[in-house]
């Protein structure tokens, strides 16, 4: 399966771009200093009785100096309450690891200390978030009892330190440990109860508001909220976001934010919640409305098709909703191929081609299809137009998209026409142009896929001839001897090797001595730990 990693590419699965990294672009010192705000030590905070932070008059709906609010508005309220909560809540939550790690070694007045400040910056977080919203009672109930609980940590690790008595600090220890607990459970649920009340204002300001910015703004947020991690798109999924977004995708009117919208679905699909909303609102097809439109923008198509992408991935354990998937298939298939041939830019292509790269895993069909719709001519002009094709990214969709077509007899003739032969060959030379590990990944599973997609089109004796002529031999031969050159990935030596075997069976002389006797004559598994252990020797 494919597995383009990239910055924007993250945010989709297997073959999917794994999720949009979120990088608020500041300067570093102004970044320090805000982060300042939440890591101070706060014993200060003690003496004065964990009173509120001050709240400037005139800040316009209660607006706290600790979030760097300014009065610019509702949005911008919801906006710098997430933002306090997320913070707040990581402080609160390093500084409970710590008190367990500490707790564990017996370090008892690192353990008060800590207690000391988990409970000034729990107090801190409640009376902030009391001071811009009207807290929900149910919320109320675990704040009182949260903070009660973390009084009552911080009065026991007092009274340890006034002992030397192991027994007494072993029952307390276990104590402690308890109520330890307990306050981490609570905090979570209460923070994840903060955080819903915040979406669902989000959500209410899209869905009453028929200003196009102000659900622009909200519909960022959203999309923010989503790069925090998976916790946080179930918590979105739950309270409805995708539904409201799928409306917003239905109405002509709000056409200029399908893109944004659809953005913000696909990374809420990373987890099961967010695919079972889009189910229950036909969003499938939606999406095939959308791709299959000429009307409709080039980002919002690409957008639906990171969504196909990511509803599609094999990471998914529930396939339920596929089965709708399959009645659009035709219409989705043969959008997401015309995108890739009319893409303007490579995310463009990226994104259709990674949504095909997936769907060929789950149903046969949808490569006859492809085969049907010239696939293999349009994927292999697009690898030789670097605006289009211009990342390792990008070639490992191309390549896994022709190793799973490759499996149908029809495909080697197509091949050949379209000299696909010569392009596997230089796939099987991907190298990347930076150290980045996710870009060396994703040369590996390109070299990978091109030895398996040769491999089975070598059942032809026609192709096994002409990639002899074309010096496919050499190549896979260096590959399986040379670690380097496949960057000491196990995976591809595996698969030069059957693809090695594969050629030599149909043109034995094609193979040196030397080399029929290591690499083609022993079992596989020997052959493989052979080159698996060409490791150079210094010694």
């Amino acid at each position: 399966m494919a597995t383009p990693q990239s910055s924007r590419h993250s945010s989709l699965s297997s073959s999917t771009p794994k999720s949009r990294m979120h990088a608020i672009q500041v300067d570093s010192v102004q970044r320090w200093m805000e982060d300042l705000r939440h890591m101070t030590e706060v014993e200060c905070m003690c003496v004065l009785q964990s009173k509120p932070i001050g709240v400037e008059e005139d800040g316009g709906q209660g607006e706290l100096i600790v979030s760097g609010a300014t009065g610019a508005g509702g949005d911008h309220v919801t906006r710098n309450n997430l933002q306090t909560l997320l913070k707040r809540a990581l402080v609160v939550s390093t500084e409970l690891g710590k008190m367990f790690q500490r707790l564990e070694k017996g370090r008892w007045q690192r353990v008060h200390s800590t207690a000391v400040r988990t409970n000034c910056h729990v107090r801190s977080l409640v009376h902030e978030y009391g001071a811009t919203r009207t807290t929900p009672p149910e919320m109320q109930k675990y704040e009182k009892s949260l903070l009660e609980k973390c009084m009552e940590l911080t009065t026991i690790t007092e009274r340890c330190l006034h002992t030397e008595d192991e027994y007494f600090l072993k029952s307390m220890k276990e104590a402690i440990h308890e109520i330890l607990t307990d306050v981490s459970d609570s905090f979570s649920q209460m923070i994840d109860m903060a955080l819903a009340n915040e979406i669902q204002i989000l959500i209410r300001q899209i869905e009453a508001s028929d200003n196009v910015y102000t659900i622009g703004s909200a519909i960022s947020n959203l999309l923010s909220l989503t790069q925090d991690g998976p916790q946080l798109c179930s918590i979105i999924a739950k309270e409805g976001a995708v539904v409201v977004l799928f409306k917003i995708c239905r109405q002509d009117c709000f056409s200029s934010l399908y893109a944004q919208a659809l953005r913000t679905v696909a990374s809420i699909c990373c987890v099961e919640e967010g695919i079972n909303q889009l189910e229950k609102v036909d969003g499938i097809l939606c999406l095939a409305d959308i791709l299959t439109d000429e009307s409709c923008a080039e980002a919002a198509r690409a957008e639906a098709a990171a969504v196909v992408a990511q509803i599609t991935s094999p990471h998914h354990t529930s396939t339920q909703h596929l089965a709708s998937f399959l009645e659009s298939m035709q219409d989705i298939v043969t959008a997401l191929i015309k995108l890739c041939e009319t893409a303007s830019c490579g995310e463009v292509f990226l994104l259709a081609s990674a949504a095909l790269a997936n769907i060929t895993f789950f149903d046969s069909m949808a490569c006859e299809i492809l085969l049907q719709l010239n696939a293999i001519q349009i994927l292999l002009q697009a690898c030789c137009d670097r605006q289009r094709v211009d990342t390792p990214y990008s070639k490992d969709q191309v390549v896994t998209i022709l190793a799973n077509l490759s499996v149908l007899e029809q495909c080697a003739t197509e091949v050949l026409q379209e000299k696909g032969i010569e392009r596997l060959l230089l796939l099987l030379g991907e190298k990347p142009s930076s150290s980045s590990p996710s870009e060396g990944a994703a040369c590996e599973r390109v070299q990978q896929k091109a030895a398996v997609t040769l491999a089975r089109l070598s059942r032809d004796p026609e192709v096994a001839q002409t990639a002899i002529q074309l010096q496919a031999v050499p190549r896979l031969i260096e590959l399986c001897r040379s670690p380097a050159e496949r960057n000491n990935s196990d995976s591809v030596l595996v698969a030069c090797l059957a693809a090695l075997r594969r050629l030599a069976a149909g043109c034995p002389d094609s193979i040196e001595p030397s080399d029929h006797q290591q690499l083609i004559k022993p079992r596989l598994v020997d052959s493989f730990l052979l080159c698996s252990n060409m490791e150079e020797s210094f010694v």
